[in-house]
């Protein structure tokens, strides 16, 4: 088979999107690939089809956990085989699965890059097939990127593990310097760069000052048709917002990280169904979520970097249709952004600080915790030491680089059962344990391959088809895992922090101050950068494309400084219109002002009117207080 093939055969497209069969050919040839494709330009496929030309197994890193499984489901459901491994799962867990990966079918493993500071990973990658190394949100490598995660320098070395495998980094957003840096990061041998153009013809870029956005939104929302997202900047805001435009009759909803899991999925759901018209969301929202047909995106707050505003606008208009991206931005929000700069730069002794706290919050002994992984709730953890959220934040991104800790977003661990004896010892325990026989047969008739491999169920589930209540079979599960029958891992829904190192005192504690400082200098350009996209009148689109080193671009036409530059440049030429008339009219004679106003052809009567008085006022034509002349 060919690409051509596999993409019909598996995905049911007859042909590829503009580059994707570039990029496809380029990695079939071997060859390390930089691919910068835009948001929804199916970046995906540019690694999923040439894996599956390839014997061996394709490995991928990506950082966010939810569309890792996202695409895995969509894999399985095509047929193909593909796991994902990321924080929060057990360590036998990670081993079943990594087993299969060498000796099973499975032609996808998902990484998220935490994974790789795991001896246990990298020693198992050694031993696989490795057809091609897949880095998706590759700028996530560079630490002059926008969005820098310190364990993504760990992929280099898989090239040290399978040298002549080909590498294949993705990302939506780059600047040059970032490209550059991020083939060297992961030792690209001869790059081949492919870069489809930034430019979204079918967007409106727009900068409005005002002062009262809720207002303005609803001007928004009402003029423009269809499905919309409006980005703020915390958790409360979107309640808040979602909240105002219900009242005003639009059908809204709110998205955060803290929201369950299952309503988010709700959420989610009724607003790609159009069911709600409106999703009111912070930046977790969006990301791999394939919805072509938003209209607007609009955001209520200014953004901590153009690289973050262009991904997140460009949800808007994947359709190729005309759609509107907003920037409501006034000078307060240019002091909170400059506020929340210097706040989410923590002190050598406040990064200390929280290190500490963070092994009294786990009941961590020093020198203990090492490899070992927790659910963090950041709200509860910030209100028991009394800590403020953003700078803890930032003293975790150090805890990070330094190599201390690792922590993922919020991401849902479904339960997860393996019964770790053999079968017969289990139907020994059923006989001798009757008490236990209904729920060790539900679970056996429910969920299959349990003996092999860990398996999702829903103690909901085996309750309702046990008629007996949920703590029940809480505790019934527990008990087997006392008594060595079965491994069993509850659910969670939190962000997973894990030790990379054991405790340690203060005293050897080493903070890379350098890094910090380059952390200072990285986020003042950015927030510099995006200071000036709001203030300057120079068409938004150029704005971007230069910022993305597109520097030949063309006016868009389309955005709020090339229209009013066009109102203007129409302004100017009916003024000289009704000039030309009216000196060539009063030329010949002379005219009482409503003859006057008639005689002229251009434009309205109150535009005619008002030009008549403003030639008048600049002593280009006068009047006797009854007729006009020259």
């Amino acid at each position: 088979m060919n690409e051509t093939e596999i993409l019909k055969r598996y995905w049911g497209y007859d042909g590829f999107r503009p580059l994707q069969d570039e990029i496809i050919r380029s990695v079939l040839n071997g060859q390390d690939t930089l691919a910068l494709l835009p948001t929804g330009g199916g970046k995906s496929i540019c690694f999923q089809v040439p894996a599956m030309l390839k014997e061996g197994i394709c490995i991928v890193i990506s950082p966010l956990v939810a569309l890792m499984k996202d695409q895995v489901e969509a894999l399985k459901a095509k047929g193909i085989d593909a796991v994902a491994i990321y924080a929060g799962m057990g360590k036998r867990e990670i081993d079943i699965l990594l087993d299969n990966c060498i000796y099973g079918k499975i032609k996808f493993l998902y990484l998220s890059p935490e994974r790789l500071l795991s001896e246990l990973v990298r020693v198992r990658i050694s031993y696989m097939n490795v057809n091609l190394i897949a880095v998706d949100e590759a700028h996530c490598i560079s630490q002059w990127g926008y969005d820098f995660r310190p364990p993504y320098l760990k992929v280099s070395e898989i090239r040290e593990i399978h040298p002549d495998v080909p590498v294949l980094a993705l990302t939506a957003t780059a600047t040059k310097f970032v490209r550059t840096d991020i083939m060297e990061k992961l030792q690209f041998k001869k790059p081949h760069v492919f870069v489809q153009s930034f430019a979204r013809k079918n967007l409106s870029y727009v900068v409005q000052d005002d002062e009262d956005k809720y207002k303005k939104l609803i001007s928004i929302v009402n003029k423009v048709r269809g499905s919309g997202l409006v980005y703020v900047r915390n958790r409360r805001e979107t309640a808040e917002v979602a909240s105002f435009l219900s009242r005003n009759g639009v059908a809204a909803d709110f998205y955060h990280a803290g929201v369950e899991k299952e309503e988010r999925f709700r959420k989610q759901e009724d607003w790609k169904r159009n069911r709600i018209r409106v999703m009111v969301a912070t930046n977790a929202f969006g990301m791999g979520i394939d919805k072509p047909d938003v209209r607007f995106v609009v955001h209520l707050d200014l953004p901590e970097s153009l690289e973050a505003y262009y991904q997140e606008a460009g949800r808007a208009g994947r359709d190729g249709k005309k759609a509107y991206t907003i920037l409501l931005a006034n000078k307060s929000d240019e002091l909170s952004l400059k506020a929340k700069y210097t706040a989410s730069f923590p002190s050598v002794e406040e990064i200390r600080k929280v290190y500490h706290y963070l092994g009294n919050y786990f009941q961590l002994a020093y020198g203990a915790g090492e490899g070992l992984s927790f659910g963090f709730d950041l709200a509860d953890f910030c209100k028991r030491f009394n800590v403020g959220v953003i700078k803890t934040m930032g003293a975790l991104k150090f805890l990070e680089h330094d190599g201390y800790i690792t922590l993922s977003e919020n991401i849902f661990l479904p339960s997860r059962v393996l019964f770790v004896v053999g079968n017969e010892d289990v139907y020994r325990f059923q006989i001798e344990n009757a008490g236990y026989d209904p729920l060790i047969k539900a679970i056996l008739r429910l969920y299959g391959g349990s003996f092999e491999q860990y398996v999702k169920i829903s103690e909901a589930d085996i309750a309702a088809k046990l008629r007996i209540s949920y703590n029940d079979v809480l505790r019934q599960l527990n008990n087997l895992q006392e008594q060595g029958l079965l491994s069993y891992i509850p659910q969670t829904d939190q962000p997973q922090l894990q030790y990379i190192r054991p405790r340690l005192d203060f005293s050897h504690m080493d903070i890379d101050l350098k890094y910090i400082a380059q952390r200072k200098q990285i986020q003042a350009e950015q927030i510099t950068a995006v200071l000036a996209y709001a203030g300057k009148k120079i068409c938004r689109s150029i704005q971007l494309l230069t910022y993305f080193d597109e520097p030949e671009a063309d006016k868009c036409g389309v955005c709020d400084v090339c229209l009013a530059e066009k109102k203007a440049d129409d302004a100017a030429m009916l003024k000289d219109k009704l000039d030309f008339e009216i000196v060539t009219l009063l030329q010949s004679e002379s005219y009482l002002l409503d003859v006057l106003v008639n005689a002229v052809s251009t434009g309205t009567e109150n535009e005619r009117l008002g030009r008549i008085r403003e030639l008048l006022d600049a002593g280009k034509i006068k009047t006797d207080g009854k007729n006009y002349y020259l």
